[in-house]
């Protein structure tokens, strides 16, 4: 039976928003940050991700098929906390920065993660072969929800903590598109092996973590050396 209209005009706009971010992030990313080219290009980057979130869901609930309407909504998490806390810096002063809209998707993406994991405890029945994915996405999908949440009630002790949520969850953002994109178009020549969900995981949260770890020794001020006697 073949999808419908609107079924198929949502995967074009789907597939349009995802090649859209595949070019911007490298823009964003590439350009001074801060300046007024990386943040033109990674609003544009956010927004076309939006899409990709929200076209993801309407698809996998239409199908139905649980499993991805779960990871759209990790996956979206990831650049939204990221996009969301360049207007929380205020935080490391002790001031409360978080608003309703992120307390209610730092928990909805929290509860979803975790049925995320539990569906992937529950297999075969629910996820068949995916298993692993999903309590590999669905952990770090907590971890995520869960770190924001840690943030919203205990005063950050880096003053620069909004660089290095920033730098995660758009990097781990553009980790989820590559993941689709992987699973799109080589996982059918691999008759859909389950590691090839993890693999752009397994590849850039090592990256995510060294290049904070860079980024904290930049921002670290260096001690002054003590003056001779």
């Amino acid at each position: 039976m073949h999808d419908p209209l609107w079924m198929r005009a949502f995967l074009a706009v789907h597939i349009s928003a995802g090649a859209s971010a595949f070019v911007l992030a490298p823009l964003a990313l590439a350009t001074a940050k801060g300046g007024k080219a990386h943040r033109l290009w990674g609003k544009i980057y956010f927004w076309a991700m939006a899409v990709v979130a929200v076209t993801a869901l309407v698809m996998a609930v239409y199908r139905p098929i649980l499993f991805l309407a779960l990871v759209a909504v990790f996956s979206f998490y990831s650049a939204f906390s990221g996009y969301r806390v360049l207007g929380q810096k205020a935080a490391y002063k002790g001031e409360k920065t978080a608003t309703t809209l992120d307390w209610f998707a730092a928990g909805f993406t929290f509860i979803s993660s975790a049925s995320l994991a539990i569906l992937g405890i529950a297999q075969p029945v629910l996820v068949q072969r995916l298993a692993i994915p999903a309590i590999v996405f669905g952990c770090i999908g907590m971890w995520i929800a869960g770190s924001s949440i840690w943030r919203f009630t205990h005063r950050p002790q880096e003053k620069m903590f909004w660089w290095y949520a920033h730098l995660g969850g758009m990097i781990g953002s553009y980790i989820a598109a590559w993941t689709a994109f992987c699973v799109v178009t080589i996982g059918p020549l691999l008759h859909g092996a389950w590691w090839i969900w993890v693999t752009p995981t397994a590849i850039g949260v090592p990256a995510i973590i060294a290049t904070t770890a860079y980024y904290k020794r930049k921002f670290t001020p260096k001690a002054k050396p003590l003056p001779a006697h």
